[in-house]
């Protein structure tokens, strides 16, 4: 609902994020390489510069998987069986987790390569 307060719009978002959580298996696949993520650079020993860029593109990542799941609950309701455009928005939301994915990656590799460990 428009012009809700503060309390309100932040309660749903999180309800969001939890019914992400609770019904779809790519977020919390998501959310899982994050934490594993995070553990590894924790011992790697990253600068802070580095750690401001992976929490970037972690929550990149989520952002964009929260989105995905969005639009496809979004087009499975509107149009439940198959239709080629439906499958279309779905294929290219699936597009825009992948990419920034696959730049998340990049970032990492990056990190290691621009901090060995000692």
């Amino acid at each position: 609902m428009k012009n809700q307060g503060i309390l309100a719009r932040l309660k749903n978002a999180f309800t969001g994020i939890r019914q992400a959580w609770l019904g779809e298996r790519s977020f919390r696949t998501q959310i899982g390489l994050a934490l594993g993520t995070l553990l590894f650079f924790t011992w790697w020993g990253l600068p802070a510069f580095w750690w401001g860029l992976i929490i970037i593109v972690i929550a990149l990542v989520v952002a964009a998987e929260l989105m995905n799941s969005g639009i496809e609950a979004l087009a499975d309701h509107l149009h439940p069986e198959h239709h080629p455009a439906i499958g279309k928005v779905k294929n290219m939301a699936a597009g825009m987790v992948l990419v920034i994915a696959f730049a998340a990656v990049v970032v990492g590799v990056l990190a290691i390569l621009a901090n060995p460990l000692h």
